[in-house]
């Protein structure tokens, strides 16, 4: 660069940069930022209104049986799991709990100790009827000691009145002390009698201050605390409980079900049942009629059926909720030998006479025609359209057609 005149320095003066071009470059980077910044919040938006617009259905997976029962389902019904033995254990006295055994969960066999009440009260009632017969024991002792001396004096006396030394009116005297003698004896001793029956009744007091188990079971519910009062009654205010805690023999379990009066007819005693508990959808366990309940239920026009479990399992807990579908003892349509798929009845479509499915499958469902056999509970047995594993649209399918998009409700 050439110098600038009069100065030996170089002229920088062409390299200095316009400022109306610097500001001219920034506003361009700005116009660029918010520029991706808009398309980014409308891609956002319109992947928010596809999702929005997707309709969401509910799925269920095919399943596969192990097959081998072809007997047709009669009849459908649900109810719960319930012990024929269950019992709220409760106290016989009024008292306060000192001590709990029972927990919820825990085994319990026949006459083990669940709780302890305070037994003071009983206890002073018991030493106080024991002390009452030890007295009057002792007292008995001392008028057997008076009878054999009056016994004595009316032999004396006796042998004087033969002799003529005394009067007859001595003779009457004796014999009176000795038969008066003898009434106290007889008094004390049923006194004591009394007395013995006062401390069974103390003992018993005392006794029910333990409460135990009446059966071999399960603790499910632990329904007082230490400290609280338990009485037989129930007392005003709710400060007393009336039970100590609830014990399941859990060797008792068995359903119970309402059936229409309607169709109880094609209910018999040992009838063969299939049962599904809602806790174990896949799992169908043999059961059979215990017995029909001969009394109907005028408000719900009901028959109240009593299934018995063919083999109990420890998974069978009370209160569960449990679906049942009576068998007939004749054979079904002749169907596949083998393990058979299983869908819900909520799948089945019915189109012109024909049965037909929607299968969820990347995103998308497709419409696929199926042949059916018989019924299996709540489930249907597929012979042809459905493999197992194919996820069979169960809920929110209206108004959709073949190739539709839609998404898993959770």
């Amino acid at each position: 660069m050439a110098p600038r005149p009069g100065s030996t320095l170089p002229d920088l003066s062409p390299l200095k940069i316009d400022d109306r071009a610097r500001v001219a470059t920034g506003r361009r980077w700005l116009r660029w930022f918010w520029a991706a910044v808009g398309v980014l919040l409308l891609v956002s938006a319109l992947v928010l209104a596809l999702q929005r617009k997707t309709p969401r259905v509910e799925v269920a997976a095919a399943h596969r049986t192990a097959g081998g029962d072809d007997r047709v389902a009669l009849l459908n019904a649900s109810g719960y799991v319930t012990p024929r033995r269950r019992a709220t254990v409760a106290a016989k006295i009024t008292a306060r709990v000192t001590r709990m055994n029972a927990e919820e969960g825990m085994r319990v066999h026949q006459g083990q100790v669940l709780a302890l009440l305070d037994e003071a009260d009983s206890r002073v009632r018991l030493n106080s009827a024991t002390a009452d017969r030890d007295a009057t024991s002792a007292a008995l002792r001392d008028l057997e000691v008076n009878l054999a001396n009056a016994d004595r004096e009316l032999h004396r006396t006796q042998e004087l009145k033969t002799g003529g030394v005394t009067s007859q009116q001595a003779l009457d005297l004796a014999r009176t002390t000795a038969d008066s003698y003898r009434a106290r004896i007889a008094q004390a001793q049923e006194q004591i009698r009394a007395a013995d029956a006062r401390i069974r009744v103390a003992q018993q007091d005392l006794d029910n201050c333990t409460v135990r188990s009446p059966f071999s079971g399960i603790v499910v519910s632990k329904d007082a605390q230490v400290g609280e009062m338990v009485s037989p009654v129930s007392a005003g205010g709710g400060f007393t409980r009336t039970g100590i805690a609830t014990v399941v023999d859990m060797n008792s379990n068995e359903i119970e079900v309402d059936v229409n009066e309607s169709y109880i007819a094609r209910v018999l005693p040992g009838q063969p049942v299939t049962a599904t508990l809602d806790a174990y959808p896949d799992w169908k366990i043999p059961c059979k009629v215990r017995t029909v309940i001969p009394t109907a239920d005028r408000q719900k026009a009901t028959v109240k059926v009593r299934i018995s479990f063919d083999k109990l399992d420890p998974r069978i807990l009370p209160d569960m909720g449990v679906k049942v579908a009576f068998l007939s003892d004749a054979p079904a349509q002749k169907q596949p030998a083998g393990p058979q798929v299983l869908i819900p009845k909520s799948a089945v479509r019915e189109e012109g006479g024909q049965q037909a499915v929607f299968i969820y499958k990347d995103g998308h469902i497709e419409h696929r025609a199926i042949r059916v056999g018989g019924a299996r509970g709540e489930d249907l047995v597929v012979l042809a359209g459905v493999s197992e594993g194919d996820q069979v649209v169960v809920g929110g399918a209206e108004g959709l057609q073949d190739g539709s998009r839609v998404s898993i409700k959770k």
